[in-house]
């Protein structure tokens, strides 16, 4: 989990998992894990607007009911908040995605050999076993 938060490898835990912003890798530098296996897919936006953007509706929502600003004050001030608050948090949230679904070992239920057709490995050996 610490490595996927820090967007690094996990399996060797020093190689990097992001090439840009939310882009992964091809391959670990370090130890060369292959990360086609990743594929969180709208994971880390769904976390985030569920366990960022509503407390933080919450509270924007709290400012109208006990202030009554006007609604330029919520554009200076909210949209910003809201943004930042939503978008901060997914690269560690897609980090943790992707290292969790090495440790568990995630994919679709028999897809191996089709996985295996499709990328040119073993059928007979998984894709994490790299």
């Amino acid at each position: 989990m610490r490595c996927g938060w820090k967007g690094l490898c996990p399996r060797c835990g020093q190689g990097r998992m992001f090439r840009s912003w939310l882009k992964i890798v091809d391959r670990c530098g370090t130890c060369g894990l292959d990360y086609r296996f990743a594929a969180p897919d709208d994971g880390p936006a769904f976390f985030s607007l569920c366990v960022c953007a509503l407390p933080l509706i919450a509270f924007v929502v709290w400012v109208q009911v006990a202030f009554d600003p006007p609604a330029w004050v919520h554009l200076l001030t909210s949209v910003p908040f809201m943004a930042i608050g939503t978008l901060l948090p997914l690269r560690p949230i897609k980090g943790w995605l992707v290292a969790s679904q090495y440790v568990n070992r995630a994919q679709e239920a028999g897809t191996r050999k089709l996985w295996a057709q499709l990328h040119g490995t073993d059928p007979e050996r998984s894709d994490f076993d790299q």
